[in-house]
C-alpha cells in the first residue's frame, strides 16, 4: 500500500447529494476528466471548483452518490483534484465506482461533527480520520488490502493493466 495518508481542507455538503448535483447531466456529452472537473458540484455549488483546491476533502452526510450510476461522477471528483470523500453511508454503486475510479471514500457516522474549513488528515492504513482543527480522532473501518490497491494504481484499468504487465 502506498497512499497512506490524505491531507486536506474539508468542504461539507449535506445528504442525498445524488449523482446529478456531483455532475449534471448536461455536461455527459464528454466523457473528458478535465471537461468534467470544471463542472463538479456545480449545481450543490456553483463556485465549488473556484474555492477549492487540489487534495482537498469533501465531508457529506448520508447517501452520498445516489441517484444514477453514472462513472461520470467519480471521475468528476477526482479530476477536478478532490483527494477523499467522508460521509456516513454511500449509495452503493457510487461506492464501488469511486473504487474503480481509484477515488478513496471513507465511511464514517460522525462525519457531520467534521466543519467546512476543518483540517483533516486520513491514515488509511490505521483506520482514523482526525479532524486536527478540532484535535479529534475518529476511527473507521480500514479499507479492505484489494480496495487499497485500486487506489494506489489509480483505478481498476490501472490496475488491470498493471497485473497483465506484470506490476504491482
Amino acid at each position: 500500500m502506498q497512499q497512506a495518508n490524505i491531507n486536506g481542507k474539508v468542504w461539507t455538503f449535506g445528504k442525498d447529494i445524488d449523482t446529478d448535483l456531483i455532475i449534471a447531466a448536461r455536461y455527459l456529452n464528454t466523457s473528458v476528466p478535465e471537461e468534467l472537473a470544471k463542472h463538479v458540484m456545480e449545481d450543490a455549488d456553483p463556485e465549488f471548483v473556484n474555492k477549492m483546491s487540489s487534495g482537498d476533502i469533501i465531508v457529506a452526510d448520508e447517501n452520498f452518490g445516489c441517484g444514477s450510476s453514472r462513472e461520470h461522477a467519480p471521475i468528476a471528483l477526482k479530476a477536478a483534484g478532490v483527494a477523499a470523500i467522508i460521509a456516513p453511508t454511500f449509495a452503493r454503486i457510487f461506492y464501488r465506482n469511486a473504487f474503480n475510479m481509484g477515488l478513496p471514500i471513507f465511511e464514517l457516522k460522525e462525519a457531520n461533527e467534521i466543519k467546512e474549513g476543518d483540517k483533516v488528515s486520513i491514515n488509511m492504513n490505521a483506520g482514523t480520520i482526525t479532524n486536527e482543527t478540532r484535535n479529534k480522532t475518529y476511527d473507521f473501518t480500514p479499507i479492505p488490502a484489494f480496495m487499497q490497491e485500486l487506489i494506489d494504481a489509480g483505478g481498476l484499468m490501472n490496475f488491470a493493466k498493471n497485473e497483465v504487465e506484470g506490476k504491482k
